[in-house]
């Protein structure tokens, strides 16, 4: 490179330095004349997006406090305080919304609100196939918030994530992230924690919603709210480590409001949810999964086992065999032959077209039920 052109260089870089410290400042920019302000980016505008979430979501933010008979001093019971986790009003009726797991076994309840009020409460119902519950409060001039419909975030949306992290004092805790992923599906700890859920080996979930906003020990139960301030889906599921020990990062799990409210109007309405029932174990495929383990299509979901018994069993579902579409919808996503079934009730025929071998099938299958 000539000495003349290593100069133009130079000087274009030191400008573009200029241009950067202008921008970061409130200085008009004339280098060439006229003077032309800075066009800066607005973080203002975002922020007080995210403080009028807070203003408007937070108050209806509750601490759920699970308390179980234990024993005290000199062999006495009496009622431990045994985890702590988050809900949400979202009815003036005092009805909040909650993870199974942080009620589950409680004997009994105590609600804390941000003003600084506090109220027994009592179980509406529960179903833990879906980690849901629904607790009720008796009290006046109650901040609720607003649930969304079943329309879904979409990935790259922003939203927050508020609840009773670590039960530190002082009011829950606000952190915002981004929308990672939809229609996740993952299977929960076993064990009964009011703090958090791990994924684990107890029941799926299915719809879920990935996100990067901080969910931490005490946020289960808590609302995922978009910019509009809407609840958007609730915070259950905190990323911990993976089958190699690999601790992960910057991972929480949201039940979609468009499975969780038709599930809290159930248990509002019948004090226990109804869930359609196919009786079959299965894998959701992908073309990665698919090349690695010689299978021959590359989405569906591949069946690993049939209850006795079931209605799977009943329709001639096989182990190994894999179910491509459900009704005539193709299975691309983790959690679509759930939301299918889900959309139904017991007593429900689906059409499945399952790749067996090298045959492909037609196979009616009657929905039962798990009451």
């Amino acid at each position: 490179m000539s000495k003349g052109r290593l100069y133009r260089v130079g000087a274009a870089l030191l400008l573009l330095s200029i241009l950067g410290i202008l921008a970061g400042s409130n200085l008009p920019l004339s280098l060439f004349g006229d003077s032309v302000p800075i066009v800066q980016a607005q973080p203002a505008a975002f922020r007080d997006a995210i403080y009028q979430v807070v203003e408007e979501v937070k108050p209806a933010v509750v601490q759920v406090t699970n308390e179980q008979v234990g024993l005290a001093g000199f062999g006495q019971s009496t009622a431990i305080p045994v985890g702590v986790g988050s809900g949400i009003i979202y009815d003036a009726q005092g009805y909040v919304l909650t993870n199974n797991h942080v009620v589950e076994g409680a004997s009994k309840i105590i609600v804390s609100l941000p003003d600084g009020r506090a109220f027994p409460a009592t179980v509406v119902g529960q179903d833990p196939q879906t980690d849901l519950a629904v607790i009720q409060i008796e009290a006046s001039d109650l901040p609720v918030a607003e649930l969304a419909d079943s329309s879904q975030p979409a990935v790259g949306d922003w939203v927050v994530a508020i609840g009773n992290a670590l039960a530190l004092p002082g009011g829950p805790t606000v952190t915002a992230g981004l929308v990672s992923a939809t229609g996740r599906t993952i299977q929960e700890s076993p064990s009964s924690n009011a703090s958090q859920q791990i994924p684990g080996s107890g029941p799926y979930l299915f719809d879920l919603i990935q996100t990067d906003a901080a969910i931490n020990p005490g946020n289960s139960g808590g609302p995922l709210v978009n910019l509009n301030g809407q609840v958007v889906g609730i915070n259950t599921l905190g990323g911990g480590s993976t089958g190699q020990g690999t601790q992960a990062q910057g991972i929480g799990f949201a039940i979609s409001m468009s499975t969780a409210k038709p599930i809290a109007d159930q248990l509002v309405a019948n004090g226990q949810v109804e869930h359609p029932y196919l009786g079959a174990d299965y894998v959701a495929l992908n073309p990665a999964l698919s090349a690695q383990n010689n299978i021959p299509v590359p989405y569906g979901d591949y069946i690993t086992g049939i209850t006795t018994g079931s209605p799977a069993a009943k329709a001639g579902l096989q182990k190994d065999d894999i179910i491509t579409q459900a009704n005539g919808q193709d299975l691309t996503g983790d959690s679509d032959l759930a939301l299918i079934i889900h959309a139904h009730k017991a007593g429900d025929e689906l059409s499945l077209t399952v790749r067996r071998g090298s045959q492909t099938l037609t196979i009616q299958a009657t929905l039962g039920t798990t009451d």
